[in-house]
């Protein structure tokens, strides 16, 4: 038997969706949902592994090859920059990366021309960075891996560029959106070595994304 084509999802949410989605082309397997704390499944009557991993880690697994295919966010396809195929667009998970800042009495002291230099708190650095490089703003940038709405309301940083799907953690803290970064929405992405040796299988998985995005209700 060849070998088999691995798939990496991430733990959580976005795994729920994707196995959904899956459950429509045929690669289903009950042992995810059986409470187990195993990392690597077999998908029964294929020749399909799916490895559990941390969202921030999908495209790694798949840029290096110990994973043939994955489903990442776009937020973090555009913050690491890994070289794969990005193939197809599924359309859930759909959030914002945004510009936000805190909500001033005085709507003329909140606009950008009053900053001489920003402080953006941020989990997207890099994405961060080229967004401002593009408009020729010079920041300083504050790293953070959560809780990132209140780096401005304690003085931290002036402005936070971050995730949101409806805004309302950021109305709850007082934030308003200043600018629209990106859209994002889980992509299937593929190991570009493996588009070439297991193209049949990887073609198949792809094609059966595509058919039922194109002629089926996704649930």
């Amino acid at each position: 038997m060849s070998k088999p084509l691995v798939m990496a999802l991430a733990k959580g949410r976005l795994m729920e969706l994707a196995m959904d989605f899956f459950k429509g082309i045929g690669i289903e397997s009950p042992e995810l949902h059986s409470g187990s704390r195993k990392l690597m499944f077999d998908v029964p009557e294929t020749n399909i592994k799916i490895l559990l991993v941390r969202a921030v880690d999908v495209a790694t697994y798949v840029e290096h090859g110990a994973a043939d295919i994955g489903i990442a966010g776009k937020d973090l396809l555009m913050e690491q920059m890994c070289d794969v195929y990005e193939p197809v667009d599924l359309g859930f998970g759909h959030c914002k990366i945004v510009l936000a800042e805190p909500v001033f009495q005085n709507e003329d002291t909140a606009r950008p021309k009053f900053y001489s230099k920003r402080r953006i708190a941020t989990k997207y650095p890099n994405i961060t960075e080229r967004y401002f490089s593009e408009k020729g703003i010079p920041i300083e940038i504050v790293k953070l891996y959560g809780s990132i709405e209140l780096a401005p309301l304690v003085g931290l940083a002036d402005q936070i560029v971050d995730l949101t799907s409806s805004g309302a953690t950021l109305k709850a803290n007082n934030l308003r959106i200043v600018d629209e970064i990106a859209e994002c929405t889980a992509r299937v992405i593929v190991n570009r070595a493996s588009l070439k040796l297991k193209y049949p299988e990887v073609k198949k998985v792809i094609d059966g994304m595509k058919g039922l995005l194109k002629g089926e209700q996704v649930r």
